[in-house]
């Protein structure tokens, strides 16, 4: 039983990697697993971003893998942005994993869930550098059960028609 589950979400996975990797607006993405699919409050997740272009416009997702038994309907983050300068930023972002019906959203396979939230659009630069984003869970327990992996993704924000 545990080894289908794992040969799933290699599965899974190998399908994302090659539908991502065609992606021509991506800047960066990267999960990291969270151990044993629970978040530790004490278990900060960190992102290194190069960024050269301060022209224009990015998209920062936030991206969340989760299990259909998450006991909650939202995930509360904690972010901090480091800048090149050594400046910081914070933030707190929700994160809303299901309708008020209770219906899961995202893109769900079996028991699995994945999420891209849009945490900021139309983002500039204001530096050429390494930026750092920190997550931190921020939901008032210890322990958040049943939350896969975490991601930040940024994009080069697509032109508008006129």
């Amino acid at each position: 039983m545990k080894f289908s589950k794992y040969i799933f979400q290699l599965l899974a996975m190998s399908c994302w990697l090659l539908a991502s990797s065609c992606d021509r607006n991506r800047v960066f993405e990267k999960n990291v697993d969270i151990p044993d699919y629970s978040w530790d409050v004490k278990n900060k997740v960190s992102f290194d971003v190069n960024i050269d272009d301060t022209t224009s416009l990015h998209n920062l997702y936030v991206n969340v893998r989760h299990a259909s038994q998450y006991p909650y309907a939202n995930l509360y983050l904690f972010i901090v942005i480091k800048f090149p300068n050594g400046k910081l930023a914070k933030d707190t972002l929700e994160c809303v994993f299901s309708d008020p019906n209770g219906k899961w959203k995202g893109d769900g396979m079996g028991d699995i869930w994945d999420n891209q939230i849009l945490w900021k659009p139309n983002v500039k630069f204001p530096l050429k550098g390494k930026y750092t984003f920190e997550y931190e869970q921020a939901m008032r327990t210890e322990q958040v059960p049943f939350i896969m992996d975490v991601g930040l993704r940024v994009e080069k924000a697509k032109k508008k028609s006129k």
